[in-house]
């Protein structure tokens, strides 16, 4: 078969008429998911501990211009957070609703790195795609209210870009652990699943080494194909049931927050149009809902839509391919972290270290230790300590401090201990580079010490 044939059997494949009822169901599950998701934040408070009571912030390369907006402005924002996804899952004024929420909690995402998490960055591109996507043209209040006009049918395409982007997430996360810790020597859950042997019925058996290696051989495999099992129709519900055991044990576990139920109902996006299609039946009979079942032809392709399928060919061009730059950094990537995020690496490592920071005056050699808990809270504190980019924003803010307080001309440097995986704490900056004269750069770091197993 040539490759034009291959391309055009893919393009056809894309284009062809579907239901629209897996997209409609998509939005509901995640405007109802992210609506729970920013109610808790609130109830727990999260809000006021994590963008409102650290007095310093570590921001991303690249996004140094963003800021905390105080404390009103952050309660606010979350509020508009709340509204926005509550809209989405209504249908209700949606493209504001979905542009507002994918501003906004992009937003809070770039205040501090500290508080990464993959499933943040996830939940980022996914309201992004869904500002693109017509999932309000069925089933929602922008139809009931003649806002939108009805459309049932939308080429597969449309459907294909969310199991797309959760396929990616699944895959990349099963080659991240295709690594010698993980497969080899089970880590780290060789030292998590101890960790909970005093749990009723399960806790004698999460001690035994070898329940860590089949866990950690089990979430490879499961990565790596439950994506293209959950394509296949004859295998979709053994698939979704891996998916529900899978996210139900890691979630209780572990405590990883909204992330597994999040998996568990997106993952619905990968069943037939008609299992969507009674799911929105019985809503629809439920509220008194009378659904626009007859045909409803589709308008002609614009020139706004050819720019929409070359930017999604763009966007996941960049997910396929932007993970994969850690390979131009060499060494441990788990070590120095250089390319770890944003490429889907969930729960791979136990890394822990001890970070202590001195101000020297080059002049008389006079050196005094920074107390590092006078700028950053406990949980800044301790995601500093092994993050290169943060130690190295971190000396730099210290630096600006004593600045503003009158003490010029000063070097700062840190004297780190990092462990991983168990490997046993060691060296992890050198202690001799002055890191006011380094700057944040995609450059490898070379006042990163090599990581050698002892």
């Amino acid at each position: 078969m040539s490759n034009f044939n291959f391309i055009s059997i893919i393009r056809t494949k894309l284009q062809r008429e579907v239901h629209i009822a897996p997209l409609v169901t998509f939005r509901i599950v995640f405007g109802l998911m992210m609506l729970g998701s920013m109610l808790r934040f609130w109830a727990k408070g999260w809000i006021y501990e994590l963008y409102i009571a650290p007095k310093v912030y570590f921001t991303y390369y690249g996004f140094e211009w963003v800021r905390p907006l105080g404390e009103v402005g952050t309660y606010l924002l979350f509020g508009l957070l709340i509204i926005s996804s509550l809209f989405v899952a209504l249908g209700f004024l949606y493209k504001y609703a979905t542009t507002t929420f994918f501003l906004g909690f992009t937003y809070v995402e770039l205040i501090d790195k500290t508080n990464y998490l993959n499933h943040y960055y996830f939940i980022s591109i996914v309201a992004a795609l869904l500002i693109f996507l017509p999932a309000n043209r069925y089933f929602s209040l922008d139809e009931r209210l003649g806002l939108v006009s009805t459309q049932n049918k939308v080429p597969f395409w449309n459907i294909g870009a969310i199991r797309l982007q959760l396929g990616i997430v699944y895959f990349f996360a099963g080659i991240a652990k295709l690594n010698y810790d993980w497969l080899m020597r089970a880590m780290p859950l060789k030292l998590w699943l101890p960790a909970h042997a005093s749990l009723p019925f399960v806790g004698g058996l999460l001690s035994k080494t070898w329940l860590a290696f089949a866990f950690s051989w089990f979430g490879a495999i499961y990565d790596l194909l439950i994506p293209f099992a959950l394509s296949v129709r004859k295998f979709r519900w053994l698939a979704y049931s891996a998916v529900i055991s899978f996210h139900v044990i890691t979630g209780y576990l572990f405590q990883i927050g909204m992330f597994p139920y999040i998996m568990i109902m997106a993952t619905l996006v990968f069943f037939s149009e008609s299992f969507h299609r009674r799911l929105i039946g019985f809503l629809a009979r439920a509220l008194r809902y009378d659904l626009a079942d007859e045909q409803v032809q589709q308008k002609g392709a614009s020139p706004s839509l050819a720019v929409l399928k070359y930017a999604l060919i763009a966007h996941f061009a960049f997910q396929i391919i932007f993970p994969f730059r850690y390979v131009f950094y060499g060494d441990n990537l788990f070590w120095h972290e250089q390319g770890y995020r944003f490429g889907w690496r969930v729960m791979l490592m136990e890394k822990a270290g001890q970070a202590y920071f001195f101000a020297e005056n080059p002049s008389n050699g006079a050196r005094i230790e920074i107390r590092n808990s006078d700028y950053l809270a406990p949980h800044q504190e301790k995601q500093m300590a092994t993050q290169p980019d943060m130690i190295l924003q971190f000396a730099q803010m210290i630096q600006s401090d004593l600045a503003a307080k009158g003490f010029t001309d000063v070097q700062v440097k840190a004297e780190t201990f990092v462990t991983i995986n168990g490997s046993g704490s060691r060296p992890f900056i050198n202690p001799n580079t002055n890191l006011c004269e380094m700057r944040d750069s995609w450059k490898n770091k070379d006042w990163i010490l090599p990581f050698e197993q002892l």
